[in-house]
This record gives structure tokens, C-alpha cells and sequence, in this order.
């Protein structure tokens, strides 16, 4: 009962909790806070529903872009261990694992970058770690591909990552990208630096338009407010948007996924039978079906 009244507590101003579930930086993520307290509130109920059920329940953090599969395996997974009720709050990964930091219930941290699992675990770039994983169950998961996107029946002209780049510095376009804090923002970053392209200097001339997470990145390109976006392939499938260019490894590095039990998991047995689950070719063949691939493991 604690934990559910702990998680209701940090789970009501900090995000999207569901059933598996331009401007600046900071208006984005005044505006998120202010959508997350109703959904938290029916979140937090069906929560307390499970707990009367005698279900094992298993609570995932997973990155955004994984909210479409996460929700077909949760159903797969209800007739694979009919007994564990997975719940899952997605959300960007840097919130994510501010939420974790800040001691919001979490069984499995699934994020869309290495940086904040490092930080979760040992540490990043010689900072000391937060030691929240469990290490013995980390692995790579995933791995994902940054892509350029434009709405439908766009005029800009932009077929290449290099079209970008020149209209960015003739300041003919408004391009939506994550924030700072984002994973997805940070490999727009290294694509920037790749092509040369003041951050500060486009933000300052309106343009870039940004979100906080790739969900919110991906609407924006939707509803055909920019002239493109910078999202990973998965989003874009989900989305039915026309992928223009991949961005290759030397412009952003590798978009692997990795996840982990946390050492406060309630139950790690179940946990980490549902993270060897995800693992599975069924589980897989679902990720691949959106654009994922089986990462590499080290």
C-alpha cells in the first residue's frame, strides 16, 4: 500500500502514467506538467484496481517512441504470465529518469539513450552514478535510426540531411527537434555539430521548434506546423510520415536502446522475467514490426 501511495504522490505532477500507457524548453515543459495531473489521477486508480486483483504487478519507465509496442506486448504478455499486470508510464527518457532519481516506483527502466541508464548505473563521463540499476540485468535491447521527416504535401525541397543544413543557415526553415534533455534532442545535436549549425544561433531566430519528447516532435511535423522534424523511425511508421533521410552513424552514433531492472524493483524475479520476455522472438518480431532491430549485444 506505500508503494502505491508513493507513486501516486510523484506520479501525479511528473507524468503520463496509462495502462501499459514554437517556443522554448521551458514553456514545453510548463505545458507537460500541466496535462500530467489528470492522467496520473486515473492512472493512479487503475493502479490501486490491480492491487485488490492480487496480481503481480510489474511498473516499466520506457522511453516514448516506444509507447505503440510496449502496448501490444503488454497484451501478448497477459496470456504469457496471465498472473503479472505490467504498467507502464512513457515519457521522455531524460524525465524518465529524473522521476526514478526523485523515487517514483519503477520495476524496469527502458530509455532511448546509454546516457541516462549510465547515469542510473555507475555514471557518465566521470560522474559518479546513482547505483538505481540492477548491473547484472542490464542489456542492450534495441536499437532505433534518427530520420528527417516532413509533413505531407510539403514545398520545402528537403530530401537529404544536407538540404537541411543549407536552409538552416540561409534561415528559410522551421525545423521541430527534442529538447536538450531529450535523447532524441541530443542526436539532433550531434547531427548539428556534424554539419556545422549553431544550436543557440537558429534557436535564437526562431528556427527550431521544439518538444519535450519525440512524441511531441513527431505531432508538430504532423499537423504540418514545420517544415520538417528530426525523429527516430519508429515514430515516423507509427505516424505515417515520409522518412526523406537516415542520419548515419558518423553524424549521431548508434540509437541503441538499453534496459534494466532497478535494485528497488518489488519484485525482481518478475521483473527480469518480464525484461527476458522482451527479448523473445515474439516480442521482437513486434518491435521489428514498427522499424526497431534486435540490438547488437556487446
Amino acid at each position: 500500500m506505500m508503494r502505491k501511495l508513493l507513486m501516486i504522490a510523484l506520479c501525479l505532477p511528473l507524468g503520463l502514467l496509462a495502462g501499459c500507457s514554437a517556443g522554448t524548453e521551458a514553456a514545453q515543459t510548463a505545458a507537460a506538467s500541466q496535462g500530467a495531473a489528470a492522467s496520473g489521477s486515473q492512472a493512479a486508480a487503475e493502479t490501486a484496481d490491480q492491487a485488490e486483483s492480487g496480481q503481480t504487478e510489474v511498473i516499466v519507465f520506457a522511453a516514448a517512441s516506444m509507447q505503440e509496442t510496449l502496448t501490444e506486448i503488454q497484451e501478448l504478455y497477459k496470456v504469457q504470465a496471465p498472473d503479472t499486470e505490467v504498467v507502464c508510464n512513457f515519457d521522455s527518457s531524460g524525465t524518465l529518469k529524473r522521476q526514478i532519481e526523485e523515487g517514483a516506483p519503477c520495476d524496469v527502466f527502458i530509455s532511448a539513450a546509454q546516457k541516462q541508464m549510465n547515469q542510473l548505473d555507475d555514471g557518465e563521463d566521470g560522474e559518479e552514478g546513482l547505483h538505481l540499476i540492477d548491473p547484472a540485468t542490464r542489456v542492450n535491447l534495441l536499437e532505433n535510426k534518427v530520420t528527417l521527416v516532413v509533413p505531407e504535401g510539403t514545398p520545402a525541397g528537403i530530401t537529404i540531411f544536407e538540404d537541411l543544413a543549407d536552409k538552416l543557415k540561409n534561415d528559410e526553415i522551421l525545423v521541430a527537434v527534442g529538447n536538450s534533455d531529450v535523447p532524441v534532442g541530443q542526436y539532433t545535436q550531434r547531427i548539428f555539430e556534424f554539419f556545422g549549425l549553431d544550436e543557440q544561433r537558429l534557436a535564437d531566430a526562431g528556427r527550431l521548434s521544439y518538444g519535450t519528447n519525440v512524441k511531441e516532435v513527431t505531432t508538430q511535423v504532423s499537423e504540418n506546423s514545420v517544415s520538417c522534424g528530426i525523429i527516430y523511425a519508429t515514430d515516423a511508421f507509427s505516424a505515417d510520415l515520409e522518412i526523406v533521410a537516415e542520419a548515419t552513424p558518423e553524424m549521431c552514433g548508434q540509437v541503441i536502446y538499453p534496459a534494466a531492472v532497478l535494485e528497488a524493483a518489488q519484485d525482481k524475479a518478475a521483473a527480469e522475467a518480464l525484461l527476458d520476455y522482451l527479448q523473445t522472438p515474439e516480442a521482437m518480431a513486434v518491435f521489428e514490426s514498427v522499424g526497431f532491430s534486435p540490438a547488437v549485444q556487446e
